[in-house]
């Protein structure tokens, strides 16, 4: 069986503490990954700036992660079908290939915070983008996709907890490349 990785982390930047005060959860961004080489999700493409913030791949060598020296979070795993793997890579390089018609659901955020399910048209935040990577793979989910918050990824049935720690002290399969800072 192929396997699928949920990574629940705590970066420490400004914007992250910002959404660790109104939220008190310990987590407030989530990321997605099949290989725990490189993980997928919205978030800020530049260490120094949180805008412009689009769909990414994060390496926890380099950019934000790389960068800070203490990151809390958790790792989870779930086991797929060769058939939901396939829908996965299909829906990454989907985002990949057309990376420029998407952007960071800011006005989103008001909206979930008012527990709101507004779907916005390519416009997504970590949270939605995962929820929906992991719906459109036949993975039960307990709320709407657009519902969803970094918290509710760590109580999805049949996600296994793998670590929990300091993302920096957990070793992730060797990555021989720099930042790979995706087109515009």
């Amino acid at each position: 069986m192929d396997k699928i990785y949920i990574l629940v982390s705590q970066s420490g930047t400004t914007v992250a503490k910002f959404f660790k005060f109104f939220t008190k959860k310990p987590y407030n961004h989530v990321s997605v990954s099949d290989d725990l080489k490189e993980f997928h999700s919205f978030c800020r493409t530049y260490i120094h700036s949180p805008i412009p913030a689009t769909f990414n791949k994060e390496v926890t060598t380099v950019g934000v992660w790389g960068h800070m020296k203490h990151i809390p979070c958790e790792l989870y795993e779930l086991e797929v079908t060769e058939e939901q793997k396939a829908v996965f890579d299909g829906i990454i390089d989907e985002f990949r290939k057309n990376r420029k018609k998407y952007a960071y659901n800011i006005i989103g955020i008001a909206a979930l915070y008012w527990g709101i399910n507004w779907k916005r048209e390519n416009k997504f935040l970590c949270s939605q983008f995962c929820a929906h990577v992991l719906d459109k793979m036949g993975i039960k989910l307990n709320k709407p996709v657009f519902l969803h918050i970094p918290e509710d990824f760590r109580h999805i049935e049949d996600f296994k907890l793998v670590y929990e720690g300091n993302l920096k002290d957990y070793e992730m399969p060797s990555v021989n490349y720099a930042l790979e800072i995706l087109p515009q």
